[in-house]
């Protein structure tokens, strides 16, 4: 079974509804990363600071023949065609180890 790899780069506080969009579409789950953002138009001065917007990675594994509607699912729920929403991006995977499958075995695919 071949798997990809779908990461969302999503301003803070947005992960998990899109999340619950995506699981609607067909993932079984995700992981949410906290991290910030380096861009320049990220970066804001207050009282001299230099401060740094806040972000959330979505990430997802999906079976391949999902990954298109799941993708298509967070663009819309997270509204990635505006400028400055985030983005989105899918790798794929060379080896996945650990994933229960429907079956209720563990795969592990080279």
């Amino acid at each position: 079974m071949s798997y990809h790899a779908i990461f969302a780069v999503l301003p803070r506080g947005t992960a998990d509804s899109v999340m619950e969009a995506a699981k609607k579409a067909g993932a079984k789950g995700g992981t949410i990363f906290l991290a910030r953002g380096t861009g320049a138009k990220e970066a804001k001065t207050f009282f001299g600071l230099t401060v740094e917007e806040a972000k959330e990675i979505l990430f997802v594994l999906t079976e391949e023949h999902d990954t298109d509607q799941i993708l298509q699912t967070i663009i819309d729920a997270a509204h990635l065609e505006k400028p400055g929403s985030g983005i989105a991006f899918v790798l794929d995977t060379r080896k996945t180890v650990g994933l229960v499958s429907r079956q209720g075995t563990v795969d592990s695919v080279e």
